[in-house]
């Protein structure tokens, strides 16, 4: 295929109409109008909770040092991203065997109702439950629209579909930084709305408080309404129902999901080794054990579809290892983009609060997690589109080496909240946020129809169980980079910059894993 085809194609069917015989019609709108929703929905939500985390366990555990704080928000975050993960596979099985359209809408249910019961919590511990079902909804509505999205819309449209896909995330995260800004006149009128309309003095207290954390994780039950929008509209991709029509959706069987139970056995293993007063060989020997049993029970439902599938001949062992491989080396280029957020640029509008001594920098942390946000938007979709034009593999390659640069160059070349802060904001935002433009580009077209709603969403989601345990030592890594390094003339300050700077190494990883997975520039997606 030639490479102007690829490159205009995606804006030209997508924007001004496909060719007769590969028309757009109202259905496939439907479908990426759901899934892009959900998916800003989910970042709006992710955006919440590292607002207003913080202050909400300050409120209901009152008293409690900042450090125990910190502690328990890091293991609420660990238990969100461990959800997450097991929650790509269990509703990935359930797309793949009742259909997309079906699976989302229960995913979607499930998130924005726990998102919603967070807002009614007692104590520290049902948050973390809380958060921890909602994640299993939220990891699951990725794999499923994504599968659903790549489907239905023509092949030369996948690059465009998969920047809106990792673009719409991202509009929800800015969409929390605009209301972080203005959060006190939000609340005043939230308040005067809840009085108008009959609601008590007392209640209408007990939600605003504390920067109105209950009322702001209430709110996360809207986007149930996308259940309704999905189950009318939104139609099924056809290219399950062939599945179906074939009858190997029937291989998927249900007890097989005791494995994804066994499974997440694992990842409860490592966040408590890692929040648990334990020695660090206890550490290592329980993080191998637990990915150990992580990978063996949630790639378990797969390798049984398979073998009933192939009845046990030597191409479906070959299928077997070839699907396997691809979903834990997938599973490595996920957890790359994964740890470096949660490791990089996740860390700094917090670090940029701490650059601001007065209150001619109040909003610091919002005005950065803004320009990071606009970033992603716009790095989300170059991604995507530079994926078409130089080849999937190069230019996973290309974001590695701009990530790992972008970082130091936001934590290394500034000291104070300013513009250049916010400049590097946005470049980091990019670099960083970039792949999640690029993997939905990318891992539909590397497992057939039958069972790509799973194997995405393993090798999607796989990653956060690093990313939880990078979430829990956060704290432990400031501690053992607290003091500055002297380096050829050259200052490397501690803190969260030399942290950040040393985790970005993880890029250089993914730099390697890359070149073990096939290049799909221009193929069709697997049948």
């Amino acid at each position: 295929m030639p490479r102007s085809e690829l490159i205009q194609d995606p804006l030209d069917d997508a924007l001004a109409g496909a060719p007769k015989n590969d028309s757009i019609h109202s259905g496939q709108w439907m479908a990426l109008a759901a899934a892009l929703l959900g998916w800003m929905f989910d970042g709006a939500e992710m955006g919440v909770f590292s607002m207003v985390g913080r202050t909400a366990l300050k409120d209901l555990m009152p008293g409690m040092p900042e450090g125990d704080v910190g502690f328990w928000f890091g293991v609420i975050t660990a238990l969100f991203l461990v959800g997450a993960a097991t929650g790509g596979v269990l509703f990935g099985w359930l797309g793949d065997r009742i259909g997309r359209v079906r699976a989302m809408t229960l995913s979607v249910l499930v998130y924005a109702l726990f998102t919603g019961l967070c807002g009614v919590a007692g104590t520290a511990w049902q948050v973390g439950l809380m958060r921890f079902i909602a994640a299993l909804g939220m990891g699951g509505e990725w794999s499923l629209g994504v599968a659903l999205v790549m489907e239905v819309w023509p092949n030369r449209s996948r690059a465009l579909m998969a920047g809106l896909i990792g673009a719409a995330a991202n509009v929800g995260y800015l969409l929390v930084g605009v209301i972080g800004l203005q959060l006190k006149n939000f609340l005043e009128e939230m308040r005067t709305l809840l009085v108008d309309v009959g609601m008590s003095h007392d209640w209408v207290e007990m939600l605003t408080a504390h920067q109105g954390w209950r009322l702001m994780m209430l709110m996360g039950t809207l986007p149930a309404l996308l259940t309704f929008f999905i189950r009318i509209f939104v139609p099924e991709s056809e290219k399950w129902q062939h599945e179906k029509a074939k009858g190997s959706t029937s291989n998927w069987e249900t007890k097989d999901l005791l494995g994804v139970v066994v499974g997440g056995l694992g990842p409860i293993l490592i966040v408590y080794v890692w929040s648990a007063d334990v020695g660090l060989p206890a550490r290592i020997l329980g993080s191998i054990a637990g990915l150990t049993i992580a990978t063996c029970g949630y790639t378990w439902p797969v390798v049984r579809f398979l073998h009933r599938q192939g009845g046990g001949t030597q191409a479906e062992s070959r299928e077997i290892r070839q699907t396997l491989t691809r979903m834990l080396l997938a599973a490595c280029l996920s957890g790359v983009a994964l740890l470096g957020t949660w490791a990089g640029t996740q860390w700094v509008p917090t670090w940029a609060d701490q650059l601001t001594n007065s209150n001619a920098a109040l909003g610091a942390k919002e005005h950065t997690q803004m320009w990071l946000a606009f970033g992603a938007i716009v790095g989300t979709i170059a991604a995507a589109m530079l994926g078409d034009w130089i080849g999937r593999r190069l230019a996973y390659t290309v974001l590695c080496v701009a990530s790992f640069f972008s970082i130091l160059g936001v934590f290394q070349l500034n000291h104070e909240f300013g513009t250049p802060l916010l400049a590097w904001s946005f470049i980091s935002g990019a670099c960083t946020a970039s792949f999640y433009g690029w993997l939905p580009l990318y891992l539909p077209e590397l497992f057939k129809t039958s069972f790509r709603a799973t194997g995405q969403g393993f090798s999607f989601n796989f990653g956060r169980i690093l990313a939880a345990v990078g979430a829990l030592q956060t704290g432990t890594l400031m501690g053992a980079f607290k003091h500055d390094i002297p380096l050829a003339g050259f200052t490397i300050k501690g803190g969260y910059p030399l942290a950040c700077s040393v985790m970005s190494a993880v890029y250089l990883f993914g730099v390697v894993v890359i070149w073990f997975l096939p290049e799909t520039r221009g193929k069709p997606l697997p049948e």
